[in-house]
């Protein structure tokens, strides 16, 4: 449900982004924990149907957290959610996460011939 809700506030945001325009193409940067691309990709198309969003392009940009372990030494990218609790290399329970989970709309873009019609 988490890349539902998600989805749904990137389209929202591109709604209020275009202005009434037709949005042909979306940019969003999304860090923090593991998601599924596709999941998240269908979601936004599914909550863009019947907006000036519907049929755009998605291009996800994906920032994982790190785990860094201080038992091995080990850092690695966040590739699933048992890595947040656990080393993947080792096993280590004394690990560190960072990174953001920020989500942020970079760019859209909107159909030349719909410009003039805000």
């Amino acid at each position: 449900m988490h890349e539902t809700g998600l989805s749904e506030a990137i389209v929202a945001a591109a709604v209020r982004r275009a202005a009434g325009r037709r949005v042909t193409g979306l940019r969003v940067r999304i860090g923090g924990h593991a998601i599924d691309p596709d999941v998240v990709t269908q979601g936004i198309q599914v909550a863009a149907a019947g907006t000036v969003v519907a049929d755009s392009a998605v291009d996800l940009v994906l920032e994982p957290m790190t785990v860094q372990c201080h038992e091995c030494g080990g850092s690695e990218p966040i590739r699933d959610h048992l890595a947040m609790v656990a080393c993947p290399r080792c096993g280590g329970v004394d690990i560190e996460v960072s990174g953001n989970d920020d989500v942020v709309l970079e760019s859209i873009t909107v159909d030349s011939r719909t410009l003039g019609a805000v």
